[in-house]
């Protein structure tokens, strides 16, 4: 096979045609570009499920538009798609009929949406790097894509939602994870069987990155619904120009005006040039800081859950964060209950040189397990890796590189 360009896929070409094609059909375009230049066969896209646990075929269309195959599922653990995810790189393994199967990562600033899957006659750095590439554009494409369709939404659901889950889950921000020259975040939820009104979020400007965790009072819909006026009104301050102290009170306000719960929260602003630091805390579980190779909690005042019914005040406390810090946000459902016997401390130390993508599956992974599949309590954290400010090259793969 001769050498294979990036030119030679003709990417320029395939965001058009994807452009032109309905949002359900843009994967097809890719699909049908990759048969057609590089005689590739089997050619799939696989999103990562809500619980990144599993793997979720998307169906193609046929020139009709008719559906081709059906909705597959494969586990995660010890698979070619995780390994993808955790190298953020092609790999390549012989296919079972003959050729070669390569999987690339379909990743948006450290997003993992899925894996594009393939199968090839032959293969070279070349056609490797193209496929690289088109899988990148995909990323691009699904992201501006889904925001006309539920096929994506629906091809990352592996369960039945409530409509507590499904509420809770809207309040969540659309990546996971984000990767930018001063940090990488990443953030996990596992939901309790009965959902427990957990919610994570991010939003940076120019200036500064603002990180909020919150943990509703109570289960199912009536803690969603707490949630939801919590995470809005944190929302509506933030973009309105306001600072950690006018989201916490905004959030104590709409709380007291507008129902009879209580939120506990954790709300940051970490300025992106110094690493300057300004938090509140509303009740919630202290912060876990990995500095130096040591593990510790960050004590800090702790004042009133939001919504409380008595006059409150709320405090900024200030830190700073220096370049290698790690910091990690955690609601108490990773911690009481049977989720005490985990030993976050040891575990967060023991994954120092880990993505903060797969810190959140290892410890998530371990709450999940010491409670029997069974959370009581919804368990969920942020971790945020600060590199420091200035230009410093984002951290996109696996291991420990920035």
């Amino acid at each position: 096979m001769p050498a294979v360009g990036y030119e030679d896929l003709g990417l320029d070409e395939v965001l058009r045609a994807a452009e032109e094609a309905a949002p359900v059909e843009s994967v097809d375009v890719i699909a049908r570009k990759l048969e057609e230049r590089f005689s590739a066969s089997e050619v799939s896209f696989w999103l990562v499920d809500m619980l990144g646990q599993a793997a979720v075929r998307l169906p193609r269309a046929d020139a009709a538009g008719q559906t081709l195959g059906r909705a597959e599922r494969r586990e995660l653990a010890g698979s070619l798609y995780d390994r993808v995810l955790r190298s953020q790189d092609v790999q390549q393994e012989p296919a079972e009929e003959g050729g070669h199967r390569l999987a690339a990562p379909v990743t948006n600033r450290g997003d993992c949406i899925g894996v594009l899957d393939l199968v090839v006659p032959r293969t070279d750095d070349a056609l490797r790097q193209a496929v690289a590439q088109a899988a990148h554009a995909l990323a691009y494409i699904v992201v501006t894509d889904r925001r006309f369709t539920d096929l994506y939404h629906w091809g990352r659901r592996t369960t039945t939602m409530t409509l507590a889950a499904e509420i809770q889950h809207q309040l969540l921000p659309s990546a996971s994870c984000c990767e930018a020259a001063q940090f990488t975040l990443a953030g996990g939820l596992v939901p309790a069987d009965d959902i427990g009104g957990d919610t994570y979020d991010y939003a940076f400007d120019q200036a500064a990155l603002y990180l909020s965790i919150t943990d509703a009072m109570g289960h199912d819909t009536d803690s969603a619904l707490l949630a939801t006026l919590t995470v809005n009104a944190l929302r509506g301050a933030r973009r309105a120009g306001g600072g950690v102290l006018d989201q916490a009170y905004a959030a104590h306000e709409a709380l007291s005006r507008h129902s009879r719960g209580m939120t506990t929260g954790q709300l940051l602003r970490v300025e992106l040039g110094t690493g300057a630091c300004e938090l509140v805390n509303a009740g919630h579980p202290w912060p876990l800081r990995l500095r130096g190779g040591q593990v510790e909690e960050v004590a800090i005042r702790v004042d009133m859950p939001f919504g409380v019914p008595a006059p409150v005040t709320y405090e900024v406390q200030r830190r700073r964060l220096e370049p290698g810090d790690r910091l990690v946000l955690i609601t108490d459902g990773m911690h009481e209950r049977a989720a005490a016997a985990v030993d976050l401390l040891s575990l967060i130390a023991a994954t120092r040189d880990e993505h903060p993508r797969e810190v959140i599956r290892t410890l998530t992974a371990a709450v999940h397990d010491a409670c029997g599949g069974e959370l009581p309590d919804d368990a969920t954290l942020l971790v945020l890796d600060w590199h420091g400010g200035g230009a410093v090259r984002r951290r996109t793969g696996g291991g420990s590189g920035t």
